[in-house]
This record gives C-alpha cells, sequence and structure tokens, in this order.
C-alpha cells in the first residue's frame, strides 16, 4: 500500500471492503511514534504497549465519526496524550497521591526497566524530565523529541501557543537546573 493522504484513508476506510486495508495503513504509519510519546510520559514498556493498544482500539472505534479537520496523526496523538493521562490518573487514585508524585515514583522505577537501554546521561535526561510538571513534561517531550511544531502541539492539548512556549522555555530551565544540581 503506497502513502495515501488522509482524506483517501479516511475514503478508503468507509468503505467495508477497503477498511482493514485503510486502519493497516494508519497504524503502520503511526503506531512507534505513538508508542514512543506514550512511552515518554508513562515510561514502563509493558503500561506503553497496554495504552498504545488502547489508543488504536479507540482509533477504530471512532475513525468514521473523525472530521478530517486536523491531521490523523494529530488526531491520534490527542487521543495518545489523553490514555497516557488518564492511566497517569488512574495510578494516582491506585496510590493516593498527586500525579507528579507518580512521576517520582516512575522515575524509580525507570533505572530498574529491563527495556530502558538509554546510557548514564540518557537515564539523567529521563529522571530531570521526571521532575517536571505533567504539563511541561508532555509539551517538552513533544516539542524537544517528537520535533513537533507549536501550533501542533496546540491542537493535541488544546492549548494556547503562548502557553506552550512557556511550558517549554520553564522546562528547559528547570532541566538545566537538575542536571547542573545533580
Amino acid at each position: 500500500m503506497g502513502n495515501f493522504t488522509d482524506r483517501k484513508l479516511l475514503e478508503l476506510f468507509q468503505n467495508p471492503e477497503t477498511r482493514n486495508l485503510a486502519f493497516n495503513h494508519i497504524v503502520n504509519q503511526n503506531q512507534e511514534r505513538a508508542y514512543w510519546h506514550i512511552r515518554k510520559i508513562v515510561l514502563s514498556h509493558e503500561d506503553a504497549n497496554d495504552i498504545t493498544q488502547n489508543t488504536f482500539i479507540k482509533v477504530w472505534k471512532n475513525l468514521d465519526k473523525f472530521k478530517g479537520e486536523s491531521k490523523i496523526f494529530t488526531w491520534i496523538y490527542t487521543i495518545a496524550t489523553n490514555e497516557a493521562l488518564s492511566f497517569l490518573k488512574k495510578k494516582k487514585r491506585t496510590y493516593f497521591e498527586s500525579l507528579d508524585a507518580v512521576s517520582y515514583r516512575l522515575s524509580d522505577n525507570l533505572s530498574a526497566d529491563n527495556y530502558f537501554d538509554g546510557d548514564e546521561i540518557e537515564l539523567k535526561l529521563q529522571k530531570a524530565i521526571l521532575t517536571l510538571p505533567t504539563q511541561q513534561r508532555i509539551t517538552f517531550n513533544m516539542k524537544y523529541f517528537d520535533k513537533m511544531k507549536y501550533d501542533e502541539i496546540s491542537e493535541v492539548l488544546g492549548t494556547s501557543v503562548g502557553a506552550l512556549k512557556a511550558n517549554y522555555h520553564h522546562a528547559k530551565k528547570k532541566i538545566e537546573q537538575y542536571l547542573s544540581e545533580n
């Protein structure tokens, strides 16, 4: 299957005979990016796999309602972000902790994760990122690692570009401070 525009993929998805083909293409095109986006939020490989699967189940169930006002990729990122945040909130309720306290717990688990293959510097950076408030952390990850533009992040998070720029700036400063102190 070649490269199709979002519009063409949506047309193919509407046809029962090409629905699976269109969805497979959408998954193949977006699954890895969605997984890594989720993984940067929840850190655990197993949790990220589960959340990625839930994300694409929601995509399957709702793709026929997608109006095409944004890119399919942006829409999937929005679902992935919401699924990851819902997961963290559920974890928060389980441990009766704040979302940021859950981030510290994740930081402790990062070193023990068999799927974490970063070196000492990467581990230090990930720990620094985990000290950020949730919105700053997600903004930083999307801008720094995913190389997304502010307007794309704004669409995914439903936040103004100005707020995102401020979040990113504060996040960078906090990470620099953490790295210089640790």
